[in-house]
């Protein structure tokens, strides 16, 4: 019986000296990614404006999928 109270003892150990380092890790990982923010460089002509032109494929798709035109 002592032997499988040692064994339990020496796992639990290890889980809690595992749960640690994850826990470092990723402090470290998170801390480069901080930075600073940056404004948007459109303003709101350019926010409002069409992002994509209906070419040849486009009009496929819609045709295809048999999107109302």
């Amino acid at each position: 019986m002592s032997d499988e109270t040692k064994a339990k003892v020496g796992r639990r150990d290890f889980l809690r000296k595992v749960g640690i380092g994850t826990v470092g890790a990723g402090a470290a990982l998170a801390t480069p990614l901080v930075g600073s923010a940056q404004a948007d460089s459109e303003n709101d002509g350019e926010k409002r404006k069409a992002r994509y032109k209906e070419s040849d494929h486009v009009k496929t798709y819609y045709r295809v999928n048999r999107y109302p035109a």
